[in-house]
């Protein structure tokens, strides 16, 4: 019985034992099933890349424009942005809304109030009134409207800073009504954070919040002010806690470079931003009140404290519109007023912290893109950004979408700074170096265009194979400047058939913590996005349309 005992004993040490040793191995393994130390993602790394026959390209120097592309040909045919609500009548008046109030559940009081002011049949001198309503974030319907490329008869953005910038690019632009429905932008704070500054800076302000991330206390994350209401609202107001004299004074920019240095990044969409909020990589971040109060995830984690103007959906006139279709606006937008329209607004979040009020000064549109343009120079602290462009050049991408990847990433690089460095490595089912990772200065420029426009097309698909590579040249970069920021570009359909696999490489990448942003050409987006979210980069869906705009977009967020 003894014997039996030790016997029953030995088995189950060894059987605990080796599931002891299969999770180490697991953990050590690489394949992103636990987050490893950067020395075993060396070793790793190393042993990947022994097995990755790398050929090296010369590149030539190809003619550059120096200037950027015009606004009108970025942007897509307005098509790609379909109607919330298709009005048909004889009198049609169409509305660029702001998402949070044309798309769906608690974000459609716009479109609702349409359909509903649609079913009336209402009257104008017998002619039938309707109304259209075009889903459309704040800063690209204010793109549609300064390039004339096409104008909507009304815009209703989520604050007056867009209108101040409409005008300011000389766009024919007047004020119907300054608020819509009322609504606040916000900094969600974790309420430890919300505890640290009161113990330890006095209250909870926008100058206590931005000392605060200054001095490392909060992981600050914010949407790209070039594009997105509640980013340019915050930079004016985080250039205003330094200096509310004039914000685009040296003080102020010295101050805003201190904040920057302590900001993880800066979104390119609210919902990328939501993401890294969830994984809790963010302490801090922007958001409008009636997207706050409908979450309730959000409300449990974090607490909201108001900033800069208020974001009251003001509704604007495009040009000069006839006395019909003038008089058919002010019918819907009476009817947007009535007790019961404002029930159903308040009900889907907006109307409330009505005792909020802004203490920002006034800026006229100048000033605020002069802010855009200070944003986007001071945004990296003075720190450069090294970067490698990843291009599929495999049998799937032939035809269109490697023509259209060679054109978006030309006219998408001239939105690159000139003091950042770049690379560009291509595969099929091998990897070549294009062009190895030097500063972006007119003559790199000529030889990234001629590496460009000399990709050609090949077989098999090894996509984590030039990430690989991508990520090695990084890491010998980050040995000559050890204060530049890393990322990574992958131009794809998102296909791997050869190769090592996500499975092998993510637990480098995440060890590395360097963020890959993917732009999908008619992509599976599934696979794009998984690679883009190790590290809580962007994912984008380019297709053909409307690549060179979106691009254009990332590269003034992120370079």
């Amino acid at each position: 019985m003894k014997k039996k005992n030790m016997l029953a004993f030995i088995i189950i040490a060894i059987i605990a034992f080796a599931g002891i040793f299969a999770t180490i191995s697991s953990t050590n393994s690489g394949d992103g099933t636990a987050v490893m130390s950067e020395e075993k993602a060396s070793k790793q790394l190393a042993r990947y890349l022994k097995s990755i026959d790398v050929t090296k390209k010369t590149a030539r120097k190809a003619n550059v424009e120096l200037e950027e592309t015009d606004l009108k040909e970025e942007l897509p045919d307005i098509s790609k942005y379909p109607l919330a609500v298709e009005g048909k009548a004889d009198i049609v008046i169409e509305i660029f809304s702001s998402p949070e109030k044309a798309g769906e559940g608690s974000d459609s009081w716009l479109s609702t109030m349409a359909k509903e002011f649609n079913k009336q049949k209402n009257k104008i001198d017998g002619k039938t009134v309707a109304i259209s309503v075009r889903s459309m974030a704040s800063g690209l319907g204010a793109d549609y409207i300064v390039s004339g490329k096409y104008r909507p008869d009304a815009f209703t953005p989520s604050n007056d800073l867009w209108g101040k910038i409409i005008e300011a690019e000389g766009a024919d632009i007047s004020v119907v009504r300054e608020r819509m429905v009322g609504n606040v932008a916000g900094v969600l704070l974790t309420k430890s954070v919300v505890k640290d500054i009161t113990e330890n800076y006095g209250e909870v302000t926008m100058k206590t919040i931005t000392q605060a991330t200054a001095d490392n206390k909060i992981a600050m994350g914010y949407t790209n002010p070039l594009s997105s209401s509640a980013g340019m609202n915050f930079l004016l107001s985080t250039l205003n806690a330094y200096d509310s004299a004039d914000i685009l004074s040296d003080t102020a920019i010295e101050g805003f470079q201190q904040f920057q240095v302590n900001v993880p990044f800066v979104a390119y969409t609210t919902l990328q931003m939501r993401e890294s909020a969830k994984s809790g990589s963010l302490t801090g971040m922007v958001i409008e009140y009636q997207l706050y109060k409908n979450d309730s995830d959000l409300r449990s984690q974090y607490e909201f404290v108001p900033y800069g103007v208020r974001h009251d959906n003001p509704l604007y006139e495009i040009g000069k519109l006839s006395a019909d279709k003038k008089e058919a606006l002010e019918l819907f937008v009476s009817y947007c007023e009535s007790e019961e329209s404002q029930k159903l607004a308040t009900k889907y979040g907006f109307n409330g912290m009505e005792d909020y009020k802004s203490d920002l000064s006034e800026y006229d549109g100048s000033t605020i893109l002069s802010a855009q343009k200070l944003w986007k120079e001071n945004k990296d602290s003075g720190k450069s950004i090294t970067a490698v462009f990843v291009a599929d050049v495999s049998g799937s991408m032939s035809g269109e979408p490697l023509n259209q990847l060679k054109t978006s990433l030309i006219n998408g690089s001239k939105y690159i700074n000139s003091e950042n460095s770049i690379g560009l490595v291509s595969y099929d089912s091998k990897v070549y170096l294009n062009l190895p990772i030097a500063k972006f200065d007119l003559n790199q420029r000529s030889l990234f265009t001629g590496a460009v426009q000399d990709l050609q097309e090949g077989g098999a698909t090894a996509s984590f194979d030039a990430l690989a590579v991508a990520l090695n040249m990084l890491l010998e970069e980050k040995e000559k400047n050890p204060d530049t920021k890393l990322m990574i570009f992958l131009l794809s359909d998102g296909e791997t058939n050869s190769g090592l696999s996500l499975k092998n490489i993510s637990g480098v990448l995440k060890a590395y913590k360097i963020p890959v942003y993917t732009i999908g050409y008619n992509a599976d987006i599934d696979a794009l996005e998984t690679i883009s979210a190790i590290n809580e980069a962007a994912s984008i869906n380019a297709d053909s349309d409307d690549v060179v705009y979106k691009l254009k977009n990332l590269f003034n967020a992120q370079m």
